[in-house]
């Protein structure tokens, strides 16, 4: 396989002390997915004490924006919106998509 210039410049950036392009897709789904799993737990808490909601488009959305793992896991260990098909449906489909999205990136070195 044949490298491309982007290639060249994302590891002259690692190997001078910069960033590089996986770090910092690294970076952010790490943040994304520990964001969407403290929403869900925020969520449940509020729920459990009646009190002002989280929107189930904003639990979603951040899903959908990398935080498929973090939403899955969230809803699981506090036992929050794994009875609604959306959920218990939607999120682990944003989950393998997002898998197919970064394993396509990988193979092509961002």
């Amino acid at each position: 396989r044949k490298e491309s210039k982007g290639e060249n410049y994302i590891f002259l950036c690692a190997e001078r002390g910069g960033t590089s392009m996986i770090e910092i897709a690294i970076g952010y789904v790490l943040l994304i997915n520990l964001f969407a799993f403290s929403l869900f737990g925020i969520d449940k808490r509020k729920a459990v004490k009646r009190k002002w909601r989280i929107p189930e488009a904003t639990l979603l959305t951040v899903a959908a924006l990398g935080g498929g793992a973090g939403a899955l896991l969230g809803m699981y260990t506090f036992h929050h919106k794994t009875r609604k098909p959306k959920f218990y449906v939607g999120v682990p489909a944003l989950l393998v998509a997002e898998c197919l999205v970064l394993w396509y990136l990988w193979g092509n070195r961002f």
